[in-house]
């Protein structure tokens, strides 16, 4: 469980909210004023009694045979998820993966702002990333300090990530999203979104593996798998 101010809400409730917010924010650039539990539920992808269940955990919202507010629900969800205030994000390890994160055209919509770009590789260090200069990891505690870093995304390999998690922390930053492909191991006060996506391909590849064999296991005599 999570506390959103003085609300307490489940952690796969606070999962979900990005896409309510993505679907709401879709509504108010179509023109949609207000919008049925149905309607949002499919845009986002999950049920409708999930969806209203989720709500529920932030308050009473809606008007029954009306709906939902599209902008106030909205502005609601953005606020629970901190999004009233501009955070500012450093990028370490501007490879392939850093370079495309870099380059990614929707923070600013969503209340982030890349301020730091930052890797060890000499061939690196100097370059630049959307308009950025890419800076030495060496001065990265500096760095969070001086220019106000509230959150981190590690993009480097395996083997140093564990390392620059730990200096990221000790610079005082509690929020990390990682892409690198281990496992870290930082103090319960530092919440750490790990994104790996080997693993998930591994998880699509069981499911695709699961449905072969399902297909084979129902299929007739005649070698048609069963509709």
């Amino acid at each position: 469980m999570i506390e959103i101010g003085e609300v307490t809400v489940p952690a796969a409730t606070v999962a979900r909210l990005p896409y309510y917010l993505r679907a709401l924010r879709d509504l108010m650039r179509e023109g949609v004023e207000t919008t049925s539990s149905s309607d949002l539920a499919e845009r986002s992808g999950v049920g409708s009694a999930q969806l209203r269940k989720d709500l529920s955990y932030l308050g009473s919202f809606g008007t029954r045979g009306v709906g939902y507010d599209v902008e106030s629900l909205s502005s609601y969800i953005a606020t629970a998820l901190g999004l009233g205030s501009e955070h500012r994000l450093a990028i370490v390890g501007v490879g392939n993966l850093g370079h495309a994160l870099a380059n990614y055209s929707g923070y600013a919509a969503r209340g982030f702002q890349v301020v730091a770009l930052l890797d060890a590789d000499p061939a690196v260090v100097g370059g630049r990333a959307a308009g950025i200069e890419v800076e030495h990891v060496d001065g990265l505690e500096q760095i969070i300090v001086e220019r106000h870093v509230s959150m981190v995304v590690l993009a480097t390999p395996g083997p140093p990530a564990q390392e620059i998690a730990e200096r990221v922390v000790t610079a005082g930053v509690r929020e990390i999203l990682s892409f690198a492909p281990v496992a870290l191991h930082l103090p319960d006060d530092v919440v750490v979104r790990s994104v790996d996506v080997a693993g998930e391909l591994q998880i699509l590849a069981f499911h695709a593996a699961a449905r072969h064999a399902n297909g084979v296991a129902s299929a007739g005599a005649d070698g048609v798998p069963a509709r």
